[in-house]
């Protein structure tokens, strides 16, 4: 992300612009986020659905949570 101009020396039809592409770069993100968040919602969606037909074992039954964690701290190296 770039930092702002030296406001003062901005026009009037300089700030007008700025403005108007940074509310363009704007609607761009949260068009982006909708759409990320739609893909989750499907995402979520689907892994409820496998769960509810496995009667309910959750997919992170077999993970190593401890072991998980100790690799993540720099306890344990993901080969021990």
């Amino acid at each position: 992300m770039e930092p702002l101009p030296d406001l003062g020396s901005l026009s009037d039809s300089e700030l007008k612009r700025l403005i108007d592409e940074l509310e363009a770069q704007e609607r761009d993100v949260s068009f982006q986020r909708r759409i990320l968040h739609g893909k989750i919602d499907i995402l979520r969606a689907e892994l409820v659905a496998r769960l509810q037909t496995s009667g309910g074992r959750s997919v992170l039954e077999d993970v190593d949570v401890q072991r998980l964690t100790d690799i993540l701290t720099g306890k344990a190296s993901p080969g021990a």
